[in-house]
Formats: structure tokens, C-alpha cells, sequence
């Protein structure tokens, strides 16, 4: 396996396994050969600087979550990283004054650009954590639409105690836990355990190490098995109506069920259901109407 110096990145011809190969666009990138794809595997892969989300880790984490994003075959990603520390947030020393507030305007917005990217994605992202997520790294988490953790993982936004207050990531954060419990993340600083972020609606799954990857890959597994085009506009929708209030949410999702039900993929499971037999997806793009 060729060592990477910020993010690596595995492409798996099955949901269940990763594989490395051939090198791929940047130095920071490997791929299997040519074939069906599934997931995406990325690894933050900076462990001597606490896979810190410097600019240069956000921009390649970026790239490597936008590479052949349309793509029919691909259905997952899941982003995992080596090391103790899933990621530390932010690295220090380019927040200091000689940066300028230009590169700092620049970092924040490409951090924000990744999470909002995330979350706007047609496929699903899944945070697979063995270890420490603060800060930014914290807000990685939050940002994606599954995570799974250790028993041993924390979770932390201790920007307060350096003088930084979590801002970026209590977006984040603020939208998964409930406010109290993200006031006193953010205040405080201290870390919680892998068991009350679950409590609190930070993390899906609480798993023992040794069987995380496992857990994480049947998760990736079930949405394999899926259509890629309703699983996108199931997504969307519920970042959609979020946002929104009650009624207009209902009103938003209302709408797309009849959408989804106009979708060929929508016809062919309700039809296999019927027919009690097995669904055959097409897994295309349609354009939903208006």
C-alpha cells in the first residue's frame, strides 16, 4: 500500500471490502482497478499531526469526495482515519496572526464548503471513528449523515480553551445535539464519551474496536442495496424539510413522495413487492418535475 501525505483514498468493487491500487489524479489518492464500484473509502491519513484539517487536508478531502460523485456506481463513502486521533480540528499554526485574516477567511470557508458539501451530496457519508474527534474534526462528524465509533472514542469543541471559540462547528454540532448539551460541549470544552454522544444524537453506533470496520461496512452494505436515485432524493428531501417548519415540511415531503413513486426505480420496488420477488434497480438519474 502506497503511503499518502493527507488523505488516502480506497474504491471497493463490493460494499464489504476495500482494496488498494494504481495511483489516481493526485499523490494523495489510490484506486482499485477499473470495475463496478461501490464505496468510497477516504482515510484522513496525517497521524503525526493529529490528522489536523489544515487547508491542504480540506482541499484534498474535498477532491476526493467530489472524484466521479455522479457516478452510477458509486453509492457510499465512507471516511474513516488512522491513528488515535480521527482529527483534531483546525490546525494552530495557520490561525496565527502572520497567516492574516485573508488565509483565515480562506480556511473557514473551505472547511464550510466540505461540510455543507457533505450533507449536499446525492450519496450517503458515513464517519467511521476509532479514536478523538475535536473541534472541526467534531464537526466532520456531526456533518455526516451516519457515524459509527468506538467504545473508546470522545468528542470534543474545545476551541474556548485556546481562546477560539467553536463557531464552525457548533453549526454542526448545534444541528445534531440538543442545544444544552451543545452549549455545554462549546462552554466548557470538555470532552464526552462515545456513549453520550449517542444519548445526544452525535453518533449513530456505539461498537467494540474490533468490530467497527465490520458494523460500518453492513451499514455501507444496506445502502448498497438500494436505489441510488431514491436514496439521493430521500436525502435531499430531509435536508430539505429540516429547515424547514411543520407544515411547510410536510407540504415539501408530501411532494416528493409522489416524485419518488413517478421515479422507475419507485414503480420497480413497489412492483417486486407486489410480485414478491427481489427488485432490479436501474440505479439512473431522473429528472424529477416541478
Amino acid at each position: 500500500m502506497q503511503k499518502h501525505s493527507a488523505c488516502s483514498v480506497w474504491m471497493s468493487s463490493s460494499c464489504c471490502a476495500a482494496s488498494a491500487g494504481s495511483q489516481r489524479r493526485t499523490a494523495s489518492t489510490s484506486s482499485s482497478s477499473p470495475q463496478r464500484l461501490d464505496s468510497r473509502r477516504i482515510i484522513l491519513n496525517n497521524p503525526k499531526k493529529r490528522n489536523a484539517l489544515s487547508l491542504s487536508m480540506l482541499e484534498t478531502l474535498r477532491e476526493n469526495i467530489l472524484t466521479d460523485v455522479d457516478g452510477e456506481d458509486l453509492r457510499v463513502i465512507i471516511i474513516s482515519a488512522k491513528g488515535p486521533v480521527f482529527s483534531s480540528g483546525h490546525d494552530l499554526k495557520e490561525l496565527t496572526s502572520t497567516q492574516g485574516r485573508e488565509y483565515h477567511t480562506k480556511v473557514f470557508q473551505t472547511c464550510s464548503e466540505v461540510m455543507t458539501l457533505i450533507q449536499d451530496l446525492p450519496i450517503p457519508v458515513i464517519a467511521m471513528v476509532n479514536g478523538v474527534a475535536t473541534a472541526a474534526g467534531c464537526q466532520l462528524v456531526a456533518s455526516c449523515d451516519i457515524a459509527v465509533a468506538t467504545e473508546k472514542s470522545t468528542f470534543a469543541t474545545p476551541g474556548v480553551n485556546v481562546g477560539l471559540f467553536c463557531s464552525t462547528p457548533a453549526v454542526a454540532v448545534g444541528r445534531a445535539v440538543p442545544r444544552k448539551v451543545a452549549m455545554e460541549m462549546l462552554l466548557t470544552g470538555s470532552p464526552i464519551s462515545a456513549h453520550d454522544a449517542l444519548l445526544h444524537g452525535l453518533i449513530s453506533k456505539v461498537v467494540p474496536e474490533e468490530r467497527l470496520e465490520e458494523e460500518t461496512l453492513a451499514i455501507a452494505q444496506r445502502v448498497c442495496q438500494s436505489s441510488r436515485p431514491v436514496v439521493a432524493l430521500g436525502k435531499a428531501t430531509f435536508q430539505r424539510q429540516m429547515a424547514q417548519g411543520r407544515d411547510a415540511a410536510y407540504a415539501t415531503a408530501s411532494k416528493v413522495m409522489v416524485d419518488n413513486l413517478a421515479l422507475r426505480d419507485g414503480q420497480e420496488g413497489i412492483q417486486a413487492f407486489l410480485e414478491k420477488r427481489k427488485p432490479v434497480w436501474s440505479h439512473k438519474p431522473e429528472k424529477v418535475h416541478d
